[in-house]
């Protein structure tokens, strides 16, 4: 099974942190967006190039941004509706709609749980309203409560809340308030992220004026975080990712065990039939049916090593052994016994995994193991 995901490039504003394709949904033809969507599950002439090959069955269906419930819960009903009747959608298939608090209205949920959505994904970012609004969100955090409860009365029990670490003025306290706003929501599933300065943003252009907290403060935060949501009852599934248990995202899931999806809009990526391929970031040219690019192989050894290595289950060398053929390699144990004296990697008979402390720096870990 594979994953499918739809990507709707448009926002109500520009956050100044995001460096995501969209475009302001006030200059956009949503009506002849979501067609070209539409066609392109019914006829699969951008993407079938790459697909012909490979059955389309799907147990996931994710629609990312941009901010989804901008286009509203009847354009996402009728994507999901064509993706039924056009591929092989499993009748337990998780079905998420990423949503911005301020663009939805009581209605909403209503008709996503009527469509089939049973998951969604909430840009809270933080709970301290200031620090929101200086990342360009314009809900505060009784409107994000209020969300929540709306979702839940039309039962959508799913949810996740997107925070970020290391925003301008965050401090450990502030820190605190929103651990403890999560906390208290008591929703499953909890992504955060560490802000990351992208060239091109507003916040690049204003860098300097930024009043970011350093480097060291911002892994403390990290670590913080992470202890407080696993005393609370999360795992710390993935890198940036906490989940009750039961409630980890499936469909994102799928990217770190490098199985395959289909993307489907501008800046969206593919993986199918061992090969990686994507469509270019520009609206008009998907809405005019250009055809995705091919972008390289996918799911060789190293790749499987690096993405597997972002869950905290790690590598589990029965695993590798049963995609590959192959013993998993001695040298690169040998290497993780090393990470494992410094308290960033745990070795066993069975597998090698990151720990919370090797999360921080992984990029460079996984480095060093692979080459």
């Amino acid at each position: 099974m594979k994953g499918l995901y739809i990507h709707i490039p448009f926002c109500r504003s520009k956050c100044p942190y995001c460096d995501f394709y969209s475009c302001l949904s006030k200059n956009a033809d949503i009506e002849t967006y979501v067609g070209s969507v539409i066609d392109e599950i019914k006829t699969g002439r951008r993407t079938k190039e790459f697909t012909q090959n490979s059955e389309l069955c799907f147990d996931t269906i994710y629609f990312g941004g941009g901010t989804p419930s901008v286009i509203g819960a009847d354009n996402i009903g009728k994507i999901i509706n064509c993706a039924k009747e056009h591929y092989n959608i499993t009748d337990d298939a998780e079905i998420t709609v990423e949503c911005n608090p301020s663009t939805v209205d009581d209605d909403f949920f209503r008709k996503l749980s009527f469509y089939g959505v049973n998951r969604i994904s909430l840009g809270m970012q933080s709970a301290v309203d200031n620090e929101r609004k200086k990342l360009g969100r314009f809900s505060d955090r009784n409107q994000v409560l209020s969300v929540i409860e709306s979702a839940r009365k039309q039962g959508i029990t799913n949810i996740s809340l997107d925070v970020m670490l290391g925003i301008p003025e965050q401090t450990m306290t502030s820190l605190d308030e929103t651990i403890d706003f999560l906390i208290a929501t008591d929703v499953p599933h909890i992504s955060a992220y560490m802000l990351s300065i992208e060239e091109g943003t507003i916040f690049h252009k204003r860098a300097d004026s930024l009043n970011l907290p350093d480097e060291d403060t911002v892994c403390d935060m990290y670590m913080h975080l992470s202890e407080k949501l696993r005393n609370s009852g999360f795992i710390h599934y993935e890198i940036s990712n906490f989940a009750k248990k039961g409630y980890e995202s499936r469909h994102n899931t799928k990217y770190w065990n490098c199985e395959e999806y289909l993307g489907i809009g501008p800046s969206s990526h593919s993986f199918v039939d061992g090969k990686r391929f994507f469509s270019e970031r520009d609206t008009n040219a998907f809405i005019n049916g250009e055809k995705a690019v091919y972008d390289t192989s996918g799911g060789d050894r190293d790749e499987y090593i690096m993405l597997r290595l972002r869950l905290s289950e790690g590598i589990i060398f029965e695993e590798f052994k049963n995609r590959f053929g192959i013993d998993f390699p001695a040298e690169i144990i040998k290497k993780a016994l090393d990470f494992e004296k410094q308290g960033l990697m745990t070795v066993s008979v069975t597998g090698i995994a990151l720990t919370t402390d090797g999360f921080l720096i992984s990029n460079y870990i996984i480095s060093e193991l692979i080459n």
